[in-house]
């Protein structure tokens, strides 16, 4: 899998000037091989949570945008998250698309963060981020979702080798951001392709780091506090390896586990 990570700023409250910067990324990343390009959370909108209302998208113009560069240009999308209008109210929203232009998974987060006010803002995601490319299982996760591990585990147990996390993820924190992250990855045993922005916004001021993390917990990708596009080539083949080296798995001790809900 060839992925290209975008770490950028977002432009406050500006969906048409970030659509303009993301379809530049898209553009570059595509013409430079790469067959899988990651978004940050919440690109469209940034966290203007308080004019969602006139912001967010309700006419699914994400969905469209991401599924047709994906078959003109033949690349998988996963397209970080946007903020959305649908029939509940606003959500936070993952689209991820393949290289054929389909829709293959639309992922709602699924808990919220309070310190950045999305319990007020935002409703709460249901369903599992799990979906396929190319043959390959894959799951997705936003943000404040990785501090959840039986959330991120539920992904690893239905089968994903590789895990994409959007994030707009602050600087004051961004050592919790990384530990977390390679957490995840050793003790799920598969990549993690974590993508985080840069930049401030009238609140907060955001820790890049984009990272791209092996089973066996190495960092493959750390673009640090750079703006643009990180490349890196992961063999899914490691995940097997280090599955069959430790059988963390297979160890699983469930009704124990089950004893002390």
């Amino acid at each position: 899998m060839k992925l290209a990570c975008i770490q950028m700023d977002i432009a406050f409250g500006d969906p048409e000037a970030n659509f303009q910067k993301v379809e530049g990324y898209l553009e570059e990343a595509a013409a430079n091989g790469a067959d899988t390009i990651v978004l940050p959370e919440m690109w469209n909108t940034g966290y203007a949570l308080t004019k969602l209302d006139a912001l967010a998208d309700g006419t699914r113009r994400t969905e469209r945008f991401l599924t047709e560069f994906a078959e003109k240009h033949g690349v998988n999308i996963v397209g970080g998250s946007v903020s959305t209008q649908k029939e509940r109210g606003f959500y936070n929203t993952m689209y991820v698309a393949d290289k054929s232009g389909e829709l293959v998974a639309e992922y709602d987060k699924a808990h919220r963060f309070g310190l950045m006010d999305e319990h007020i803002h935002l409703e709460e995601g249901e369903a599992l981020g799990l979906f396929s490319l190319e043959d390959t299982t894959c799951g997705g996760v936003i943000c404040y979702d990785i501090r959840f591990p039986e959330w991120i585990r539920a992904l690893a147990l239905n089968g994903a080798k590789v895990i994409f996390v959007p994030a707009e993820w602050p600087l004051a924190r961004i050592d919790h951001w990384r530990i977390l992250l390679q957490a995840r990855a050793i003790e799920n045993q598969c990549f993690i392709v974590a993508v985080n922005r840069i930049g401030k916004d009238p609140k907060n001021e955001f820790g890049g780091s984009t990272l791209i993390i092996a089973p066996w917990g190495e960092i493959r990708l750390d673009m640090a506090m750079q703006e643009g596009i990180g490349y890196a080539e992961i063999d899914l083949a490691e995940v097997e390896e280090v599955r069959k080296r430790i059988p963390v798995f297979e160890d699983r001790r469930v009704p124990l586990y089950e004893k002390y809900k």
